[in-house]
């Protein structure tokens, strides 16, 4: 079983419409039709929304996607209109609400790896491939590719896996042209991101991206170079051949699988609550994820 531990209620506020809660973010219409997109605090971890949630998370996604949206446009325009919390909406919205357009989406997650681990490093050492795209031998874990890769996985409910598709199955449900539009930007973009990240002592692992259309305009929607969409490790600490430091959720995932929680992954109970050190550690690696890239101080 996965999915919410304690699913939340929906916020009311006045002119809004609840359309979807996701794993961190809640999903609201306007009167004008745009989208209001609110990042909560919430972690997700192997496919459960826990029952903690790790203070700051929800406004540290939110600034920092709007941080890499500014140094993106000339490649792809974004879904953002404001930044200003609908009137009405309670205080705790400020700093991590979106008004957005509302966009047609691909369904397709748009994945990016400048280098081998996760599911990419598992299909490759069973067929040296990832989405069937063939690779050299003698890679390992944490091994830089000799070029990034697009490497596209389908949409999944919350509770559920995205799956790895190859890039002829996303042309066959998107059209050839959308195909190949939605793989030239995606690696132009984590090109651009790879770059300024490495400026920063960071090194971009792998993201994925989310698109939608305007019209006949390929738009970037959801969050962006995120690490909850991302792997960011700290370039001074990359050694291939085993698994790296991150600025994400490890600290989660490695007190979930240890003896200390006593909970089974792969049993039928929910996860339980963390423990206060587990998320201290944790904001304090999202706060310092933030703090590198943007050369700003959080808070």
């Amino acid at each position: 079983m996965s999915g919410f531990v304690e699913k939340p209620e929906p916020v009311e506020v006045p002119g809004l419409v609840h359309v979807h809660t996701g794993k961190v973010r809640d999903l609201y219409r306007d009167e004008n039709g745009d989208l209001v997109m609110v990042a909560t605090d919430r972690m997700s971890a192997y496919d459960w929304v826990l029952p903690t949630e790790i203070p700051d998370k929800g406004r540290i996604l939110t600034q920092l996607s709007l941080w890499w949206f500014d140094r993106l446009t000339d490649l792809v325009p974004h879904h953002v209109l404001s930044a200003e919390p609908p009137a009405g909406a309670p205080a705790d919205w400020a700093g991590r609400t979106l008004v957005c357009r509302a966009l047609d989406m691909v369904p397709v997650e748009c994945v990016a790896r400048g280098y081998l681990t996760g599911s990419g490093l598992a299909e490759y050492e069973q067929t040296r491939t990832v989405c069937g795209l063939a690779l050299p031998e003698g890679l390992v874990d944490g091994s830089e590719l000799p070029s990034p890769i697009f490497t596209p996985a389908t949409k999944a409910e919350v509770g559920e896996h995205d799956e790895n598709v190859s890039y002829e199955e996303v042309a066959r449900q998107v059209s050839a042209e959308t195909a190949a539009q939605l793989r030239q930007t995606t690696l132009a973009v984590y090109g651009r991101a790879r770059d300024i990240a490495r400026d920063r002592g960071i090194v971009l692992a792998d993201t994925k991206f989310e698109f939608g259309f305007a019209g006949e305009e390929l738009v970037l929607a959801d969050e962006v170079l995120t690490p909850d969409s991302s792997r960011f490790w700290p370039a001074d600490e990359w050694q291939p051949g085993r698994p790296q430091a991150s600025f994400d959720k490890q600290f989660v995932r490695d007190w979930l699988s240890s003896p200390a929680s006593g909970w089974d992954r792969k049993g039928v109970l929910p996860p339980p609550e963390l423990p206060q050190d587990i998320v201290e550690r944790t904001r304090a690696k999202y706060v310092e994820a933030y703090e590198r890239l943007t050369g700003m101080s959080w808070g």
